[in-house]
């Protein structure tokens, strides 16, 4: 099986680094080294791109290129922050540090609360901040309700001022190119939390986020994912939306849906739920990361497959 291989303007495309810098890296670095066609045109293997993609995210981040491009993979990897290939670890916030972040919201400190939030978000980055903090707390904050030591109002609460603490930081993100991805929930689906820490963690990885709010009719979907041209229409469902009516919504969705448009549900109220044709299943935060990656793998190899033949670059 021929390995994939990507022309010059499917990466200058997906990278977001212009023809030009590529060949000036080429010739005064050495890398990258494409493979040339019968025609004589650049070809970038997979593992070229994949490094271009890491290069281009440090750039991003104030990273001199020449440092960058010398530097190995791992030696990449270990610069990314957030590093994202880590974020199952252990290594943003403890249990005893949720446990200080429960108690302000038990004491109904908003002041304190918000400020404990902006100090973890300036040290850890949008992405590391919402899945090692955000995510785990609004886990033990369910938790803790479920179990009475909660009231509703300290949960609401909790949920606004962690509102007031994301939006602002994903305004600030530079606006995305593709996928273009609509977020929204279904009608009976008022919670919008989860909606807002995807867009958290897709908005940094370059995706076009149009966030339409919550209880969205299935039809107004549609229209909507139309209108604004989706490559992707992503849902949230939480624990308390009844999970027997999840399949025939979401199939009836599918149905009215263009058929180039994926379909992606995640949230706690999708893991009873069994696998479903035409709906990617999104089980977590990385796991939306790693979906925004493998669409962009594949639409670049649709892409370079009908491309023109020479009409891919100009001349070396």
């Amino acid at each position: 099986m021929p390995r994939p291989c990507f022309n010059i303007a499917a990466v200058e495309r997906e990278i977001g680094l212009s023809k030009d810098v590529l060949r000036v890296w080429e010739r005064r670095y050495g890398f990258p080294a494409p493979e040339r066609d019968a025609n004589g045109e650049r070809l970038y293997p997979l593992k070229q791109v994949e490094r271009l993609r890491l290069i281009k995210r440090l750039m991003d981040q104030g990273h001199r290129p020449g440092r960058l491009v010398a530097a190995s993979t791992s030696e990449l990897g270990v610069l990314l922050s957030p590093p994202l290939r880590d974020m199952s670890g252990d290594a943003g916030t403890g249990a005893e540090e949720l446990g200080d972040l429960l108690a302000l919201v038990k004491r109904h400190d908003a002041a304190g609360f918000s400020r404990a939030m902006q100090q973890r978000l300036a040290r850890q980055g949008l992405q590391r901040f919402v899945h090692d903090t955000v995510a785990p707390l609004t886990h033990n904050i369910g938790t803790a309700w479920e179990q009475g030591r909660i009231e509703i109002f300290e949960e609401h609460l909790f949920t606004e001022l962690i509102k007031r603490v994301l939006r602002p930081a994903i305004s600030a993100v530079p606006g995305g190119r593709e996928p273009r991805i609509l977020l929204t929930s279904l009608p009976d689906e008022p919670h919008a939390l989860g909606l807002l820490m995807v867009e958290a963690m897709l908005a940094p990885e370059g995706a076009h986020c149009i966030p339409l709010g919550t209880q969205m009719p299935l039809l107004e979907i549609a229209r909507a994912a139309v209108a604004h041209h989706a490559d992707v229409v992503a849902l949230s469902f939480s624990a308390a939306f009844p999970s027997r009516q999840i399949p025939g919504l979401l199939q009836q969705l599918r149905g009215v849906l263009g058929r180039t448009v994926e379909l992606w549900a995640g949230g706690s109220g999708m893991r009873r739920s069994a696998p479903m044709n035409g709906v990617r299943r999104v089980a977590s935060l990385s796991e939306a990361v790693t979906a925004l990656a493998e669409w962009r793998g594949t639409r670049s190899k649709v892409r370079s497959a009908t491309s023109p033949a020479g009409a891919t670059e100009s001349p070396p």
